[in-house]
């Protein structure tokens, strides 16, 4: 039986035309659950007995458990349990402008970049649609707050999920659902070219983030396996189409690493590759594990490398840091987790 969050709006229209009802149905159906709150079919008064009971008869309400919450100043971080026992988690950062959420879109990664938490724990499967509307509507449950910005930036490699990370979107996107703008939604990728390729097809004004990383090739190779099979020479290309296409402003990460990407040289070789795009870079300071060898730039290190950037005419901002006293790093609280099994 399929979770009614996993629904798309266009899917439940669908549903109630082929079962002999009215479409407007998907719109109360869509007003009770992401609206109104509520937790049973038996509660949407306005539908009659017989759709309730068709409800009821091939849908079920699922939520997630939340298992752990780390609170630290300005920044919560969720420990999920899903039905099969997996986890996930998903971070709350307040800002001034709203609160986002980053949520996972996969039980691991199989992108596998060295400096990462999540991608030392290999894929066990991919979240459904509903597994990613529950992390957004269990964490405005728990701070009773609306979240106003969503990230596909936590566990995971959103464009390894893509039809499921498309229904979300569509989801949390619709005015009868959550009703987040486009703009305020985000998805990271670490380079799938023919997702990116199909993801500029779709009319919605979502912001696209890539992770960088490194300015060429033999280092990126060298940190993230995946520019093996989509190298930046063949990316990059892929981009500019994209902000062609679009006519929308792409951010790309960049993880400081101390020795490792965070030279004078790569900086003004990453001005250089991305010169004359509408685009720009977000630098963020690394969170430091137990279980991986890689180290954090200095704020020297960091400011300097800012500071190239910005002189070459590139937009940069340093990432405002969350919750160094938590379980800060992407994956780093599910592992603990698990490994405390």
């Amino acid at each position: 039986m399929k979770s009614i969050y996993s629904e798309t709006f266009s899917n439940l229209e669908q549903y109630f035309i082929d079962h002999g009802d009215k479409k407007f149905r998907a719109v109360q159906v869509f007003q009770w659950l992401y609206q109104k709150r509520v937790s049973s079919f038996r509660e949407m008064s306005n539908l009659k007995k017989e759709v309730i009971e068709l409800l009821e008869q091939d849908y079920m309400f699922t939520k997630l458990e939340i298992l752990e919450v780390q609170r630290d100043r300005d920044v919560n971080k969720y420990l999920f349990r899903l039905p099969d026992k997996e986890h996930i988690e998903a971070v709350l950062m307040f800002h001034d402008y709203g609160n986002s959420v980053c949520i996972s879109t996969q039980v691991g990664c199989n992108m596998g970049c060295k400096f990462c938490e999540s991608g030392r724990r290999k894929k066990v499967r991919s979240l459904e649609v509903y597994e990613m509307v529950q992390q957004v509507l269990a964490i405005e449950e728990d701070i009773d707050k609306r979240i106003s910005h969503v990230v596909l930036m936590g566990i995971g490699e959103p464009f390894d999920n893509y039809d499921n990370v498309v229904d979300f979107i569509s989801i949390i996107n619709h005015p009868h659902g959550i009703a987040l703008g486009s703009r305020h939604i985000t998805v990271s990728t670490c380079g799938i070219i023919p997702k990116i390729k199909e993801f500029s097809e779709l009319p919605y004004q979502v912001n696209l983030a890539i992770s960088l990383h490194a300015p060429n090739d033999l280092l990126r190779n060298q940190i993230m396996p995946i520019n093996r099979a989509y190298p930046l020479t063949e990316l990059m290309p892929v981009i500019r189409d994209y902000i062609r296409k679009t006519n929308r402003r792409v951010t790309f990460e960049y993880i400081l690493l101390k020795d490792v990407n965070d030279s004078v040289a790569c900086a003004k070789e990453l001005a250089t590759l991305l010169r004359g795009m509408n685009c720009y870079v977000n630098l963020i300071p690394y969170n430091e594990t137990n279980h991986i060898e890689f180290k954090r730039s200095s704020q020297e290190t960091i400011l300097k490398f800012y500071d190239i950037l910005k002189k070459e005419k590139i937009s940069v901002t340093i990432r405002r840091e969350f919750g160094r006293k938590i379980s800060a790093a992407c994956g780093q609280l599910r592992s603990e987790k698990e490994e405390s099994i």
